[in-house]
């Protein structure tokens, strides 16, 4: 979510992900891609991923809401400091599935069963 401060006292701003490419879809920041980001991009609330979790036991956490959170591992590349770290720009590493993520409002709003 853009304009939100993080539990770490970061906040991105508009922009930040504006070029970002699909990256791997991890479990807790941790191990090989259980899925495929299939879309990601910046929308009027903050960055939007849509993806697609291919482990088997990864989707039942998912489905069951033990993994209700998205986290994402970035490189800040222009930041303004000042009560909090303001994110300007950032280079995308990786999207997780999280139990608690670092950005309270960055939660999986729809699963899809296919």
């Amino acid at each position: 979510m853009f304009d939100a401060v993080d539990r770490a006292g970061d906040v991105f701003r508009p922009g930040a992900f504006v070029d970002a490419m699909p990256v791997p879809l991890l479990m807790q920041h941790r191990g090989a891609p259980v899925g495929t980001v299939i879309a990601i991009g910046e929308d009027a609330r903050g960055l939007r991923v849509e993806a697609a979790v291919e482990d088997g036991e990864v989707a039942r956490l998912v489905r069951a809401r033990a993994l209700p959170g998205l986290s994402v591992g970035y490189r800040a590349r222009a930041v303004q400091q000042g009560a909090w770290r303001a994110i300007l720009r950032a280079e995308l590493i990786e999207v997780s599935l999280v139990a608690v993520p670092m950005q309270p409002t960055a939660r999986i709003e729809t699963i899809i069963d296919l």
